[in-house]
């Protein structure tokens, strides 16, 4: 059986529902990337790799592309790992995982890329020296041309270690000792990609996946579940997707979220909406089209304000009145600049219980904006420089929550945000705030 990612010589070959014609030729001749291409990972692509960087964002690789986070265009490889074409002509990754070990200085934040038969070691996008090396030679007892790999640090496995997969083979590699386990996961499907995201151990197969227990490869819970329900950021699913728990449990970042004056919770994703009536602890999920169907979908910022929701998409502000259905006001939607004053498009906007003043997020740059003025002047609050952006952001009785990727960090208050210079505790949007429990 042909080795996932890999293409026989001169011959013509399809990705997923797009197709492209490629040919590779044999070593000696110049070698033609494969032409830019739509690789749309929510048509259903199986991954070759997976790892997650120094920074957090994950890295998910289909062929000589790369997909950067949980959407957004796919990349060239070699854009980003140069040395990998300058050594083997790069036709796919089968294996990636960041090595994570404080205590191992000489590769802790190594990206290490498993191609074939040859192993590179990357640190901040820049190939080691002496790499590549041959697998045997960094992990030996390992073997060749991988289908998986995944750091699993203690105690999530009895000691430091790197789970390699090929096939229904399963090796527990010791980063310590070099000494290699080797196990059977039963029940678990042979996986084509894994990483360890969020504390949680995902094994990636086909367009599926399913989280497991790294000692025992046990999988509980009802699996295998649809990647680009959890993972990717995508507009349409099968007639099978468990929209609430997709929605509750994405690990993609939320674009806006706001609390109404009732206290009702609205928590916006790309295409879809989450709602917690005030007093209920359940969440309920629908399509923005369905509720906001001027809107249509994707938002950038959402705040609430004297029974009204304000949505801004881009440049344009769409005011609703909170009701059932919501109701979209005659006028709008209206430019930004128009309605607060302020050039589009921006980053979050929130207003705090009982008060009359917007804060809107632009970059790195904090504005007010008082809602009763005419017309509305904003005013430059103060620079809040603990991100470089951020994705939504919310005020209530508790104070002020950002959200950035997969957390949000809390404030006491606006006052106490501008003026921080450390990174509060983070916590975790799915577990602490929807209440997914994987």
């Amino acid at each position: 059986m042909q080795k996932k990612g890999s293409f026989p010589l001169n011959k013509c070959f399809t990705v997923s529902v797009y197709l492209r014609c490629v040919c590779q030729v044999p070593s000696g001749h110049d070698h033609a990337h494969h032409a830019a291409v739509l690789l749309d990972r929510c048509k259903g692509l199986e991954m070759d790799a997976v790892a997650v960087t120094e920074e957090g964002k994950p890295y998910f690789f289909k062929g000589d592309h790369v997909f950067k986070g949980f959407h957004g265009k796919a990349e060239l490889s070699n854009q980003s790992f140069a040395e990998l074409d300058d050594h083997h002509h790069l036709g796919h990754v089968d294996a990636a995982f960041l090595m994570h070990f404080p205590d191992r200085p000489t590769e802790h934040d190594h990206i290490f890329f498993m191609l074939d038969t040859k192993v590179f070691s990357y640190y901040k996008h820049k190939l080691e020296t002496g790499f590549p090396k041959d697998i045997s030679e960094v992990f030996p007892g390992i073997p060749d041309h991988l289908d998986a790999a995944v750091v699993c640090p203690a105690p999530d496995c009895e000691e430091d270690s790197v789970i390699f997969f090929k096939g229904d083979e399963i090796y527990h590699y010791n980063v310590k000792t070099k000494k290699v386990d080797e196990k059977k996961f039963e029940g678990m499907p042979n996986c084509t990609s894994a990483f360890r995201f969020m504390e949680h151990y995902y094994c990636f197969h086909g367009h599926q996946f399913s989280k497991f227990d790294p000692k025992t490869g046990e999988v509980h819970g009802r699996y295998p579940k649809e990647a680009r329900d959890y993972f990717m950021k995508c507009s349409k699913f099968g007639d099978t997707t468990d929209h609430i728990e997709r929605e509750r449990c994405s690990r993609v970042h939320l674009d806006a979220i706001t609390s109404d004056d009732a206290g009702n919770i609205y928590a916006f994703r790309g295409h879809h909406f989450l709602e917690q009536d005030a007093g209920n602890d359940t969440w309920a999920a629908a399509t923005i089209e369905s509720e906001f169907k001027e809107l249509h979908s994707e938002v950038d910022a959402v705040f609430s304000y004297e029974n009204h929701l304000y949505m801004i998409k881009d440049d344009m502000v769409y005011v609703y009145k909170v009701g059932e259905p919501h109701t979209h006001l005659d006028g709008y939607p209206k430019p930004l600049k128009e309605v607060l004053g302020v050039e589009g498009p921006i980053d979050a906007a929130f207003v705090c219980q009982d008060h009359h003043i917007a804060h809107v997020i632009k970059g790195q740059t904090v504005y007010d904006v008082d809602l009763k003025a005419s017309p509305r002047v904003p005013v430059k609050e103060g620079t809040f420089t603990l991100f470089d952006k951020v994705d939504a952001g919310m005020c209530g009785p508790e104070g002020v929550k950002v959200f950035k990727g997969n957390h949000y960090f809390h404030f006491q208050s606006m006052k106490i945000m501008l003026m921080a210079r450390a990174i509060p505790a983070e916590h975790k949007t799915a577990l602490e705030l929807f209440g997914c429990d994987h």
